[in-house]
């Protein structure tokens, strides 16, 4: 029998964690974080993701502050508001929320952004630090992956890890991280992607498999072994006729066929997705301490 991870009880018990301790902070007079976002434009998407993130931050008791830019904004303008914000000791973490405009250099803004106050873990500062093992921010899906190990206890050491996927966001820094020489972590990784030939004899030896491709249903049971550890990161809306919105969110993992050989698996929704807005809020709390940035 598999067991199902599930994010949202556990992103609901690390942000009554992180509110307790910003109670404590409060108590003792001390600095409450404090998270601002940039918010370039009027994309659905994104305004619904900042605006969970300011409902989070009022959560926990973090202050947050969210700028809205037009979407005809100059980059130069941009890239001084991200300054302003730098220069702010009040401020401890800062999103640009992407994407951008097609006219603005996405990795000119994130490269703007002071490492210490990058708490997306996106500036290359943040990204080399995590490469050779130093305290860094960590971006916030793998850094919530890997607490969905961490608290499920799933074994790691000496286990082989396919990761599906090799986005700067998601499986480019799993293969580091699961790679790496402490809990969770200590793999042998694989790396597939969409030019891999023998992807499905590569997942089948898999002892975990995180899907990470952005393709509804792709991982199916005939391409996993019996007590794989699966991570499904995947979200795609398609259109459905059995609810009311007229769509419904798939994940990579074609559930129905993958669980049943499965000993952990994430669903979609309810895995993955509510620990990347916890993983953010640990980001500016470890930001506002200088714990990673002294």
């Amino acid at each position: 029998m598999y067991t199902i991870i599930d994010g949202k009880k556990t992103s609901a018990e690390i942000r009554g964690e992180i509110k307790r301790e910003v109670e404590e902070i409060r108590a003792r007079g001390g600095k409450i974080p404090h998270l601002a976002a940039i918010l370039v434009g009027h994309d659905g998407a994104s305004e619904t993701y900042v605006a969970a993130k300011e409902r989070a931050c009022r959560e926990v008791g973090f202050d947050s502050t969210v700028i809205r830019l037009e979407e005809d904004i100059r980059e130069e303008e941009l890239l001084d508001h991200v300054r302003r914000i730098n220069d702010d000791p009040r401020i401890d973490g800062l999103i640009v929320q992407l994407p951008l405009p097609s006219h603005i250099d996405e990795q000119k803004v994130i490269e703007t952004i002071l490492p210490g106050k990058d708490v997306d873990g996106f500036h290359p500062v943040n990204v080399g630090r995590m490469v050779i093992g130093l305290p860094a921010f960590i971006s916030a899906t793998p850094a919530g992956i890997l607490e969905l190990i961490r608290r499920y206890e799933i074994p790691t050491e000496g286990r082989h890890c396919v990761v599906i996927g090799r986005s700067n966001i998601v499986g480019k820094p799993m293969s580091i991280l699961m790679a790496r020489k402490e809990y969770p972590g200590n793999c042998t990784v694989t790396v597939c992607h969409s030019r891999t030939g023998n992807l499905a004899e590569i997942t089948r030896q898999a002892d975990i498999v995180i899907a990470a491709l952005g393709k509804a249903g792709f991982l199916t049971g005939d391409m996993v072994k019996e007590g794989v550890a699966v991570i499904d990161v995947g979200i795609t809306r398609l259109p459905s006729d059995k609810t009311k919105s007229g769509w419904k969110l798939h994940g990579d993992v074609d559930f129905e066929t993958v669980a049943p050989r499965s000993s952990f698996i994430t669903p979609v929704p309810g895995g993955v997705g509510p620990m990347t807005i916890v993983s953010l809020l640990r980001n500016t709390l470890l930001a506002a301490k200088k714990e990673i940035y002294p």
